[in-house]
């Protein structure tokens, strides 16, 4: 060793005085000396260094593990620990009871675009997709590539380089098909297919899979037999997490869902559980859902209901019938959410059994508001009984309306029913017990999930990651918040797809659907958006729309030239719908 390094710590070696360390006290105490043999010396040096790395050792091996789940067109009161009083999701809500709830937070309102913003902490035209996997509008509109671009990182390209075993298992569609692959952005493990709209290896949108890259049948042996695809995608995380365990790495596990995206299917003996459970209609059954949210301390009872958007028809008016086919579409809906549950149950109890759930981070949320696409009555079709692999059902916009209550639109639309998401935290080991079981006050939004995501595991976001520049995060890591601290965002968050339009800034919220004017709620005082306060707060009003356009200027957002009717499809969908033909 250099001398002053054994200096700094008031260690000399006299060499001239034979081999011994003398320990001299500084300057300004007691002079004192005690002459140690080199060997003990050497020895008590050797333990300080082999403590030193065990430390390191122990540091390293604590980092949190981190499990991100993402559901897919599931509404904001679809889950008991959110409002629902029918369908069934005791894992989930015992999460929640032990964990943190976001009273407020926000995906971007579709498929595709949330998937991006949540894996990269950009708003989804800056990492290229700003509409659907299936639009590239070619060079020239950055926004609209339907991919991943170069100059975002993945969640898992970042944390992979602090040691993590990153996973993905389910779906992907931030471009699979563009040959933008989750095992070449970031993923050392994954069973994914290109879009995982399916639930069965039977059913007839049944896709090629891939497994960790290598492209399977959904018949494969690789795969569980007469799979369904909530259990499915928990047991390969699991798999992957069991690798990471023998490796003695952290893991990153990316759940992606496909429930309860359409067509919705389900194992007949859950639908049955659900038999005659929705026969009082969409707008009695909101009712219950409502007073539970204001009762658990959920919203604000000064909030009123919104009413059914005009486009629902009256239950009671419907025939006899269509009734029936009604009620079974949300029985088949209210099974498809109760089995993910189910798997989100298995999955809970297998990390515990492994001994690793007290230091992992799970955040689970939805990619958009409950899916109204089909119309009213959504769609009830397929050679066999529905809900069966061979049948295709949507939910359709009346009960749409239902799972997003108390809120006004739903999937594709900025106001909140599109935009508004269940999210729990739970984190034994970051969240306080005198804090579990409460909301988070503060609102957050997907972008937020990168950077607390890097806070928790210790990584920096990279400048420049394989010769490309990395835009800066857009997010505020909500960490503080799990500490029932102020989560301190600096500046509004703003919203754009298909033309409908959307922004924050503390309470308030400007909004717009496509071709209409912007409004403007005060969303402390009236978050179910009723009454349009733009006239009286003028100054406001204009700020945010000013600071809009900047926005969308800056994140290469351009002008929507399609129409879309009140479901958020195009409008020559509407005329196979008419409400006439199924009322009395």
């Amino acid at each position: 060793m250099e001398r002053g390094v054994l200096d700094a710590f008031g260690l000399v070696n006299c060499a001239s005085r034979g081999p011994v360390f003398v320990y001299q006290l500084r300057r300004g105490r007691t002079p004192r000396a005690t002459l140690l043999t080199y060997r003990a010396m050497l020895r008590s040096f050797l333990l300080l260094v082999i403590a030193f790395c065990v430390s390191l050792s122990i540091h390293s091996a604590q980092k949190p593990n981190i499990v991100l789940v993402l559901v897919d067109d599931m509404g904001f009161a679809d889950l008991g620990c959110y409002g629902a009083d029918i369908i069934e999701t005791p894992h989930l809500d015992k999460l929640a009871a032990n964990g943190l709830r976001f009273k407020q937070f926000y995906n971007t309102a579709r498929c595709s675009p949330t998937r991006a913003s949540l894996l990269t902490g950009l708003h989804p035209h800056q990492a290229g997709v700003g509409y659907l996997e299936s639009l590239d509008k070619g060079e020239g509109h950055p926004g609209y590539r339907g991919r991943l671009n170069d100059q975002c990182v993945t969640i898992a390209e970042v944390l992979r380089e602090e040691g993590y075993l990153t996973a993905i298992s389910g779906k992907w569609h931030v471009g699979g098909s563009r040959g933008v692959v989750p095992w070449k952005r970031g993923f050392d493990r994954s069973l994914t297919a290109i879009n995982a709209a399916f639930y069965y290896p039977s059913s007839k949108q049944a896709q090629t899979m891939y497994l960790n890259g290598e492209p399977i049948d959904p018949y494969s042996d690789k795969l569980p037999k007469d799979w369904y695809a909530s259990d499915l995608f928990a047991d390969f995380g699991l798999r992957f997490i069991d690798e990471a365990i023998e490796d003695k790495k952290p893991f990153f596990l990316y759940l992606a869902f496909s429930a309860p995206h359409f067509p919705l299917q389900a194992p007949s003996e859950t639908i049955a559980k659900y038999k005659g459970k929705f026969s009082e209609g969409w707008e009695r059954l909101r009712e219950p859902i409502y007073r539970k949210q204001i009762e658990m301390g959920l919203i604000d009872a000064n909030w009123p209901l919104s009413p059914l958007h005009p486009d629902v028809p009256d239950w009671d008016k419907l025939k006899p019938e269509h009734r029936d086919r009604m009620e079974h579409i949300q029985e088949i809906y209210a099974a498809c959410v109760d089995r993910m549950d189910l798997a989100m149950g298995t999955l809970v109890d297998e990390l515990e059994e492994r001994g690793v759930f007290e230091n992992t981070l799970l955040v689970f949320m939805s990619d958009n508001g409950a899916c109204a696409e089909q119309g009213p009555f959504g769609r009830y079709s397929g050679p066999e009984r529905s809900g069966t692999a061979r049948s295709s059902v949507f939910q359709g916009q009346s009960w749409a309306n239902y799972s997003d209550t108390p809120f006004r639109m739903y999937k594709h639309f900025t106001h909140e029913g599109g935009i508004a998401t269940p999210c729990i935290v739970h984190w034994p080991d970051g969240i306080k017990k005198s804090k579990r079981g409460g909301f988070i006050e503060d609102w957050g939004h997907i972008v937020d999930v990168m950077p607390t995501f890097l806070e928790v595991a210790g990584a920096q976001y990279p400048k420049e990651y394989k010769g490309n520049k990395i835009q800066p995060m857009e997010g505020t890591s909500f960490v503080r918040t799990l500490k029932g601290k102020s989560l301190k965002r600096k500046g509004p968050v703003f919203w754009e797809h298909e033309g409908n339009r959307g922004g924050r800034l503390g309470k308030w919220k400007i909004v717009s659907i496509l071709n209409q004017p912007w409004e403007l709620y005060d969303m402390e005082k009236d978050r179910t958006e009723q009454v349009d306060i733009s006239a009286e707060h003028p100054q406001i009003f204009q700020k945010l729309i000013t600071g809009y356009d900047a926005y969308a200027k800056r994140i290469n957002v351009e002008p929507w030239t399609d129409t879309r009717n009140s479901a958020g499809q195009p409008p020559q969908i509407e005329a196979k719908y008419q409400i006439k033909d199924y009322t009395r």
